[in-house]
């Protein structure tokens, strides 16, 4: 079946050289390439074919990877078909049956969270289930900048001191030795839920369920923190029906959870496949109907009128909630998620709305700074593998931003370190580290602690952070450089970027957008369809703030499309955007709706541009 009802949309054929209209050399430095292979587009066109849907959606589908009898389940992906037996997850049944003696017996729990928006969700799932039981529970979110993340002794020995009996982990805790042997001694049992890579010797707890530790097989290894724990609510839930515990109590509702799930799953990067899918489409329907007063302030204090996305998600509510943990107190995302008072999650949201924006501040500050010493380093040498930069006078809370930053800018893994100055260590520095696909930071963290070169250190192969002696730092870029070395040159030589189809600025229809959206949630492991608009006109380009380049496109048949480009002020792409004189540029991106002021229309958000006059 051919899109005729997108007839001003037809994408234009693709070239057979490698290149996607020959750009070999786009603003951005990249090469163009066709996402979906030659060898796929003819399972594209029987998915066209077998299910009745325009051939760009065969062709979207195909390039992600989705089979000719898989394509019902992605489109349509539902609870019931992907949630795995919760059992498959080694050490499930132990912590569930924990939880569920500690519900039955009312025992004081103590919930142990990550500062993110993973920790902050994971934490209210769990005290939201608790309460629904009548159990006593408290959060407790150590301070980023005094504490660090993941347990600590101190902490561990206070929850004991309070009355916990039980000590939940979320978010961490598979790397906690000391802290956890500690809660062992004073004979209080704890329950680690978890989601980050793990050694094979890991600490002596109840139960650890983290579906990446080595010997788990459940095949659940790309869930959040989040998504671990909601699994965990569904074995406890069965475990106390099998007990006949809910024979005179209410079952609770873990469906109306999920939109905390969604929230962490698009937060936290972790690939939109499988479970997550179903966990973000159903997490969104959950989060629409407004049940959870505490996002439903935070979306209201962040002017968010169109029905949530995973872009908002991701964008607007995720950094707010991180706001708290960066520059604030580190307990106030979880505080909101978990509260039932209006008026506490309106202040709540309102602060952390003030913090972000003082965040973006510090951001700017520190990125200029970072920018200038990465500027020197690729100028020694422009083949190194890793930038590595820090400072005094930086805000360790604002570090990984700052380093995906130099990630975008440099298309190369960078890691940022804060140093201490009027903490109990100084002389000790605060990094934390981003990647680009092909290069695994975690694996070389993991071999940096092991070699001695690292205070701690841990992670994902996308993200990773650290504690690093100013001592260490050489032998440590060193390490960096050893480890990651062949991984980033081969990475960056395949840098590229993949274009789903071509499309003339009449085409950008909200009949396409509807289209485009049955594919969605995009996110990692599900990339956003990106188009090019061939051969369209700047018709006008300004500034919009200091960082971004607002543009109106035409097509050669007068259509026009609104376009916009983040954080292009002063790039390549922005000066070539501004400057173009009415030449004819292909423009690459995403289609974006806009429904401000109660509308529905679709803008271009640019990532690249180039001159067609310019490619060889």
């Amino acid at each position: 079946m051919r899109a005729t009802g997108l007839a001003k949309a037809a994408f234009e054929n693709i070239s057979d050289d490698a290149a996607f209209l020959g750009v070999r050399a786009s603003a951005r430095g990249l090469v163009w390439r066709e996402r979906l292979p030659a060898e796929l587009k003819p399972i594209a066109t029987a998915i066209s074919q077998r299910h009745g849907l325009p051939e760009l959606m065969g062709r979207i589908l195909a390039a992600r990877g989705i089979g000719l009898d898989a394509v019902e389940g992605f489109l349509d992906p539902t609870l019931k078909s992907l949630m795995p037996d919760p059992s498959t997850l080694r050490d499930m049944d132990k912590a569930a049956s924990r939880l569920a003696d500690a519900i039955i017996a009312k025992q004081p729990v103590a919930i142990f969270g990550d500062y993110d928006v993973d920790g902050a969700c994971s934490s209210a799932l769990l005290s939201r289930f608790l309460t629904h039981h009548d159990v006593p529970s408290r959060i407790y979110i150590p301070d980023r900048i005094f504490e660090g993340y993941g347990p600590n002794v101190a902490a561990i020995e206070s929850l004991v001191k309070e009355g916990a009996r039980l000590i939940v982990t979320v978010d961490c805790g598979t790397t906690s030795f000391e802290p956890l042997e500690a809660a062992r001694k004073l004979n209080v049992d704890v329950v680690v839920l978890d989601h980050h890579q793990a050694d094979e010797r890991l600490p002596d707890v109840h139960a650890l369920v983290n579906p990446n530790r080595q010997d788990d097989i459940s095949g659940q290894g790309m869930l959040c923190a989040a998504g671990v724990v909601f699994l965990m609510l569904v074995a406890t839930t069965r475990e106390l029906r099998r007990r006949g515990f809910y024979n005179a109590s209410r079952e609770p509702d873990l469906l109306a959870l999920l939109d905390l799930v969604a929230l962490a799953t698009v937060a936290d990067v972790v690939p939109l496949v499988g479970l997550n899918r179903a966990y973000v489409k159903k997490g969104l329907t959950v989060m629409r109907a407004r049940e959870n007063v505490g996002l439903t302030a935070l979306v209201d204090a962040a002017g968010l009128t169109a029905p949530p996305t995973p872009y908002h998600l991701g964008f607007i509510l995720g950094p707010r909630i991180n706001a708290g943990g960066r520059i604030g107190n580190a307990a106030l995302g979880a505080t909101l998620l978990s509260t039932t008072d209006a008026v506490e999650a309106q202040k709540i949201a309102e602060l952390l709305n003030r913090l972000n924006k003082e965040r973006k501040d510090i951001e700017t500050l520190m990125l200029e700074e970072a920018l200038a010493i990465a500027d020197r380093q690729i100028a020694d040498d422009p083949s190194r593998a890793i930038i590595v930069v820090a400072s005094e006078t930086w805000h360790k809370g604002i570090v990984g931003l700052v380093a995906s930053r130099l990630v975008e800018r440099f298309r190369r893994p960078a890691c940022v370190i804060a140093w201490e100055t009027e903490t109990s260590l100084p002389g000790h520095g605060t990094g934390s580290l981003r990647s680009i696909p092909g290069v695994d930071l975690g694996s070389a963290v993991r071999a940096a602690v092991a070699a001695g070169l690292l205070v701690k250190g841990g992670g994902h192969a996308m993200a990773a952070g650290l504690t690093v002696t100013r001592e260490g730092l050489a032998a440590l870029d060193q390490h960096f450089a050893t480890h990651l070395g062949a991984a980033t040159a081969t990475a960056s030589q395949s840098a590229g970027l993949d274009i789903d189809a071509a499309l003339v600025a009449s085409g950008a229809t909200t009949e396409l957008m509807d289209l485009i959206e049955r594919v969605s949630p995009f996110g990692q492991g599900n990339a956003e369809a990106r188009f090019v608009l061939p051969a369209h006109r700047v018709k006008f380009a300004k500034l919009v703030g200091e960082t971004h380049v607002r543009a109106l496109l035409e097509g050669g048949d007068g259509a026009r499309l609104d376009a916009i480009a983040f954080r292009a002020a002063g790039q390549p792409l922005g000066d070539l955007l501004m400057s173009s004189g009415g030449m004819p540029l292909h423009v690459a991106g995403h289609l974006r709706r806009d429904t401000w002021g109660g509308r529905d229309r679709v803008e271009l958000q640019i990532e690249d541009a180039a001159d067609p006059r310019r490619q060889s």
